[in-house]
C-alpha cells in the first residue's frame, strides 16, 4: 500500500527535493489536474505541463522558510494549477487574436474572404498545433509581442536565428493552412460555385 504523507511531510520532502514525494503528488493529483484542464479546453499534455509548472511555483514558495500553508496542500496545489491554466488560456486567446490581426494580411485576401471566421480559426488551430515545438513557441512569443531579442535570450538562440526561424515558422503555418483538407474543400466548392454562377 502506498505511503500517505501529511501536508507538513509533503512540504518538508519537497524542500529536500526528494523525488519520491513528487511521484506521490503526480500519481495522486494528476487526475484532478487533468480533469480541470480538459474541462476548460486543454489536453492531457497541457495538464502535465501545468502540473510541472505548478510544482516549480510551489518549490519556489516553500524555499522561503517563512512560508505557511493556510489551507490543505491539495487545495493549495489545485488553486495554483487552476490559476496557471486560466492564465494560459488568456495568453492563447491573445495569441490567436494577434495571429488573426498580424497573419491575415500576409495570406492571400481570398482566404479571409472565402472562409467563415470560425472555420478559419479551426483550420488555423489545426495548422498551428501541427508545427514543431520550437516554431510554436517562437510564434506564441511573437504573438504575445515579446521583443525578438528577449525571445532569443529566453530560448538560448541568437537574434538572427530567431528572426529566421520566425519567418520560416510563419511561412510553414501559411503552407499548412493552404494544405488543410477543409481549406482545400472550401476552395474547391468556391471554384465550382463560381463556375455555376458565372
Amino acid at each position: 500500500m502506498e505511503k500517505e504523507y501529511t501536508d507538513n511531510e509533503i512540504i518538508e520532502c519537497l524542500r529536500r527535493r526528494q523525488g519520491y514525494v513528487v511521484r506521490f503528488l503526480f500519481d495522486r493529483y494528476i487526475p484532478m489536474v487533468r480533469m480541470a484542464v480538459t474541462q476548460m479546453g486543454g489536453s492531457a499534455e497541457d495538464a502535465k505541463d501545468i502540473f510541472q509548472d505548478s510544482l516549480m511555483i510551489i518549490l519556489e514558495k516553500i524555499d522561503n522558510r517563512e512560508f505557511t500553508l493556510t489551507c490543505r496542500f491539495k487545495t493549495f496545489f489545485y488553486s495554483i494549477c487552476e490559476n496557471l491554466w486560466k492564465s494560459e488560456l488568456i495568453k492563447r486567446k491573445a495569441a490567436s487574436n494577434y495571429l488573426n490581426r498580424r497573419l491575415l494580411p500576409d495570406i492571400e485576401e481570398d482566404i479571409a474572404d472565402t472562409i467563415e471566421k470560425n472555420t478559419y480559426r479551426e483550420i488555423l488551430s489545426d495548422a498551428f498545433n501541427s508545427l514543431e515545438k520550437l516554431s510554436k513557441t517562437i510564434l506564441k512569443l511573437y504573438f504575445q509581442e515579446v521583443p525578438p531579442q528577449e525571445i532569443a535570450e529566453k530560448l538560448g538562440y541568437s537574434y538572427g536565428y530567431i528572426r529566421r526561424k520566425k519567418s520560416e515558422a510563419q511561412a510553414e503555418l501559411i503552407r499548412k493552412i493552404k494544405r488543410h483538407p477543409r481549406y482545400k474543400g472550401i476552395i474547391s466548392s468556391e471554384i465550382v460555385t463560381r463556375g455555376v454562377v458565372y
